[in-house]
């Protein structure tokens, strides 16, 4: 292993449990104990890590063990679906501290929605005893096309006056801390890789809502593609049917098998279906024709799965979003097609299952990826720079 450059390099190591006190460090590192106390004691100082005697010596001085400091440090993350808002507070830890759903309406538009955001956030800092300046960083997730780099939504369909809104510097102003946006399937993508399926490298996070959405994990870490959009197998064409889609094509995949697309055929038959919840509810009563509907949406995303999955070859495919609270139905269809389709070698070891994550999927993603950003080295680094170390 590398010798380790700098305090963000050995809290890495110190999260990752590859080690434990400086002794630790110092024999992973190859560093000077002098080097490794010189930054250790940085990350002290400024209240990343703490040391305390583990207890369990035998004799003579008892080792000291250094750990991640959490109580200081917290993010947040932010999920804005097209009719809700979930927020929840983490410590660095992982910890969830405090979560909430708020009904909201993403076509209100950014000053509307974001200034419930904040509102919300304070609350919940006061709700679990922290003050602003614990907020280390924020995550947020968005039903739409994000440009990662900018954190700017682009021309995202359902969300009218958001396109090249400024979500990260409205953060900043208010809280004085960095926000990281992405698109919603993303972090739950990154949710489910880091919750439910961590021994998973290779991992695709289909979402079956409104719309459909792909969020990608390769090698353990998101792929966005070259501008952000990867994964928006949404307006993949199907077969030969000609549905219009609000895209302005036809025969897309969402206008298919997306939640809404269900929901016009379920009340052209004369049935109360307006989203996809309403799919949902049919499908629980037992309708006949929800349930067989869902079941051929599900092939249909299990057609497009298929190609994904002869190209990407991943180990693991977790189907969520709002249908997938009838996965017995819709996971039937989808592993129908895929390994009717997909090369037998691709799907050896393939595994395809429900959320783990359920609905707070997004929130706890947004908050992992807050996470990961502030306890990045080239952060920590930054921040310990900034004090004087």
């Amino acid at each position: 292993m590398p010798a380790a450059s700098s305090p963000g390099d050995v809290l890495a190591l110190l999260r990752a449990g590859s080690a434990a006190t400086r002794a630790d460090l110092a024999r992973l590192t190859g560093l000077a104990r002098s080097t490794v106390s010189q930054r250790v004691d940085a990350l002290i100082a400024h209240g990343f890590v703490t040391e305390e005697a583990d207890g369990s010596s035998t004799g003579g001085r008892p080792p000291r063990k250094l750990r991640l400091r959490t109580r200081e440090h917290a993010v947040a993350g932010v999920d804005l679906g097209a009719s809700h808002c979930r927020v929840a507070l983490m410590d660095i830890g992982g910890e969830t501290l405090a979560l909430r759903e708020d009904p909201l309406s993403i076509a209100d538009g950014p000053q509307s929605v974001l200034r419930h955001v904040e509102r919300t956030l304070h609350a919940l800092l006061d709700e679990s005893g922290r003050t602003p300046a614990t907020l280390q960083s924020i995550g947020v997730g968005v039903p739409g096309p994000v440009e990662f780099s900018t954190g700017r939504p682009v021309d995202p369909p359902i969300m009218p006056g958001w396109h090249q809104y400024p979500i990260p510097e409205f953060f900043a102003d208010r809280f004085g801390v960095r926000a990281l946006v992405d698109n919603d399937v993303n972090v739950m993508a990154l949710a489910e890789q880091r919750r439910a399926f961590p021994d998973t490298r290779y991992l695709l996070y289909i979402k079956v809502g409104t719309g459909i959405g792909c969020g990608i994990v390769a090698d353990g870490r998101l792929h966005r593609g070259a501008q952000g959009s990867a994964g928006d197998i949404g307006h993949i064409r199907v077969g030969d049917l000609e549905e219009p889609c609000r895209c302005g094509n036809s025969g897309c995949l969402e206008a298919i098998a997306g939640g809404a697309a269900l929901a016009r055929r379920l009340s052209a038959l004369g049935l109360e279906a307006t989203s996809g919840s309403d799919v949902v509810r049919l499908v629980k009563s037992g309708h006949r024709d929800a349930v067989r509907m869902v079941r051929e949406a599900g092939r249909a995303v299990g057609e497009v799965l298929a190609g994904l999955v002869n190209f990407f070859n991943p180990d693991t495919v977790v189907v969520g979003g709002a249908l997938a609270a009838v996965h017995d139905q819709l996971l039937a269809g989808v592993r129908e097609a895929v390994y009717r389709r997909s090369h037998p070698l691709a799907t050896h070891v393939l595994r395809i299952e429900p959320s783990r994550t359920g609905e707070n999927a997004a929130a706890i993603g947004a908050a992992i990826l807050a996470v990961e950003h502030a306890l990045s080295p080239r952060e920590v680094d930054r921040v310990v720079a900034g004090s004087g170390y």
